[in-house]
């Protein structure tokens, strides 16, 4: 793969990645998707061309992070949410009952602890989340770094901190927002790259006289 099938990739994806995320698109989540694949193939392109593995395999880290991190989170949540479900007598077998056990509840002991217990698991699934969120953008911002270095394109370098920086700041809706952020500038770094230039000849000393 050339440096402008790979730059061109990476542009588009990042593109699709950007407007993913907006609400005007009923296929948002595919649209994101395959805009990552595209940022990885043409990260892996460019890795190739500049021969420097870790802008492809910081990259593949970052992404291989956010999906353990992701499944870890639901699996959690998933766990605390059925052990709610038991505790408070709730099972698929009298699902039909649920109104009557609901209401045979004593939410001032009983229901209130089961409560505190549901959203202590909650709470502690989400800073699990929040770690995998920041060494998928330490990873990411390795991978932007190598190649703002390789490339001399140094939006990359700025893509790769505000990656980091908003993912420090998930906790609040800014977090977000600088990400969403982030992918457009990545867009626009791709396209900003340039071949390499041919570096001139050194002229070959003259021989000397005796």
């Amino acid at each position: 793969m050339n440096l402008e099938t790979s730059k061109n990739l990476g542009g588009v994806g990042a593109i699709l990645m950007f407007i993913g995320v907006l609400p005007l698109f009923a296929y948002s989540g595919i649209i994101s998707l395959v805009g990552l694949i595209l940022v990885l193939i043409g990260l892996k392109g460019l890795a190739d061309y500049y021969s420097e593995a870790g802008i492809f395999n910081n990259a593949l880290y970052g992404v291989i992070t956010a999906i353990v991190g992701g499944l870890v989170f639901v699996g959690v949540a998933f766990i605390a949410l059925v052990d709610f479900l038991n505790e408070l007598g709730l099972t698929i077998e009298n699902v039909a009952d649920w109104s009557a056990e609901i209401s045979a509840i004593d939410w001032t002991t009983m229901g209130l602890n089961i409560i505190g217990d549901f959203i202590a698991y909650i709470f502690l699934a989400l800073i699990v989340l929040f770690v995998f969120v920041i060494i998928t953008a330490i990873f990411l911002r390795k991978s932007f770094g190598l190649l703002s270095t390789k490339t001399g394109v140094g939006l990359f370098g700025t893509t790769g901190l505000l990656i980091l920086i908003g993912a420090v700041l998930t906790i609040i809706a800014i977090g977000l927002f600088l990400i969403w952020i982030a992918m457009l500038i990545l867009a626009v770094a791709f396209f900003s790259i340039k071949p390499q230039q041919a570096q001139p000849a050194t002229p070959a000393a003259a021989p000397t006289q005796v």
